[in-house]
């Protein structure tokens, strides 16, 4: 419990308007997206990093707990207060602050929503690349804290190969920069990057120096239908070491199919078991070219159907659909537990068919979706919390999952992190030397444990 003395002084250091505890405002900051809830003590909207160093200097003195939160979003419970204490809501560090178009820099504040900073820079003709699904509601400083992934990463890679540079806040109170604004920087240890994926447990971001492109000047949208979802799989590999490189290469089960059928806003085939969401980008001759070989791909691997979007309205509702696919699924039972894994791609059937007999065994709907390209499939337990023993299965599922992942040497998360859900499998995947390291780590930031405790480490 934060001393009301406490409280007081946070006031003070903020302004009254920027500290509640108002039951309706603890709520609300008190869950993401796990839909799980805990209740922090209070909530803080601070307005710059002196601030920040302040209060972080009263956790220290109190001892009280101060977890940082952007959209809340997040799919792990990264932004949980599981121990009370203080969230602190960045909403106020919403400023794009500049964009130099002569370097391809932009330098943003932590709580910017994804979508526009894209919008903004797409207008100039720039482009920045990272595209989680939940780009229209997450803030580029939970992207950084998540290393989110998204529906580009295929050919563009992840937030952290965009982040030059970062400003943060120490939960000791320093206020620090780390990385450069230029291509190449080797001074010193790469701070950047071991805070960028750190699930704001290292530091509390409060801007970022990140690397723009030029935007591809045209694209092109496919969908192509199997029988057989192997032949989809098949189709994926064939694709890629054909030595084309698709911006986004996405894949449904037919379990996803059946949940947005009417909103893909589009005839599928009756026996459709697979699809596949195919984008390329580029100059206008080399994506003609390269959607005529993905046709002649799919169509000698079986494919039912092969398909382009034929104007920018067919294009939006596809990718609206793709993006909605996640609550979409909740057609299929009330409740769901999400995991992202990535298995290697050329083994992507042997996992879904290993998904499949999971479902049978637990008599669970499991339906499976997500990036083909680079092998992360977002599995999606589905379960009715009123039956006990789905609730108790779901469990089973999960770590059933996670082993068949490590096998195929794969990992448990690609994009949504660890946090608190999979905290408990961490050390299936990280060895013991390698998990004292980092918690050594951590305890060189925050020696007093006051920053997102009983997060990510068993």
């Amino acid at each position: 419990m934060i001393p009301s003395h406490t409280l007081k002084e946070i006031s003070r250091i903020v302004g009254p308007a920027y500290l509640t505890t108002h039951k309706d405002q603890l709520d609300k900051h008190g869950s993401d997206g796990t839909k799980m809830a805990f209740l922090p003590d209070a909530v803080v909207f601070p307005g710059t990093s002196e601030e920040i160093s302040q209060i972080f200097l009263l956790a220290n003195r109190d001892r009280f707990p101060i977890i940082p939160r952007g959209a809340g979003s997040g799919m792990t419970g990264g932004a949980l207060p599981v121990q009370a204490g203080l969230v602190l809501a960045m909403d106020r560090f919403d400023r794009i602050l500049s964009i130099d178009t002569d370097n391809l820099i932009a330098k943003v504040e932590t709580g910017v929503i994804t979508a526009h900073l894209q919008e903004r820079v797409e207008r100039i003709g720039l482009f920045y690349p990272p595209d989680p699904a939940s780009a229209d509601i997450s803030t580029i400083g939970g992207n950084v804290a998540e290393c989110a992934g998204g529906l580009r990463g295929l050919k563009y890679g992840v937030t952290r190969d965009y982040i030059l540079g970062l400003n943060v806040v120490l939960p000791t109170g320093e206020i620090i920069k780390t990385g450069v604004e230029t291509v190449k920087g080797v001074a010193g240890y790469d701070l950047t990057r071991l805070i960028v994926g750190s699930e704001g447990t290292l530091a509390v971001i409060t801007a970022v120096t990140l690397r723009l492109i030029p935007k591809p000047p045209s694209k092109k949208t496919m969908l192509a239908f199997f029988k057989d979802l192997s032949m989809a799989v098949q189709t994926v590999s064939s694709i890629i070491s054909e030595k084309i490189m698709p911006a986004t290469l996405e894949f449904m089960d037919h379990l996803c199919i059946r949940c947005v059928r009417e909103e893909m806003g589009i005839d599928i085939p009756m026996n459709t078991k697979a699809i596949l969401l195919i984008e390329v980008d580029g100059d206008q001759h080399s994506i003609e070219q390269e959607a005529k070989r993905v046709e002649s791909i799919t169509h000698g691997l079986g494919a039912i159907r092969f398909q382009s979007a034929t104007n920018q309205e067919d294009v939006e509702k596809l990718w609206e659909a793709r993006r909605n696919l996640s609550p979409s699924l909740l057609r299929l039972r009330p409740y769901k537990v999400s995991e992202d894994v990535v298995v290697p791609r050329s083994r992507l059937a042997e996992f879904i068919s290993f998904l499949d007999l999971l479902s049978k065994k637990y008599k669970l709907p499991i339906p499976a979706f997500g990036h083909a390209g680079d092998g992360n499939i977002h599995v999606n337990i589905m379960f009715d919390k009123a039956n006990p023993t789905e609730t108790e299965n779901v469990n089973h599922v999960v770590k059933a999952v996670f082993q068949k992942t490590l096998e195929m040497n794969g990992t448990i998360t690609g994009e949504h992190g660890v946090g608190i859900t999979k905290s408990p499998y961490l050390e299936m995947e990280i060895s013991k030397p390698a998990m004292d390291l980092m918690i050594r780590i951590k305890k060189a930031f925050d020696p007093n444990g006051i920053l997102n405790p009983g997060k990510i480490f068993p």
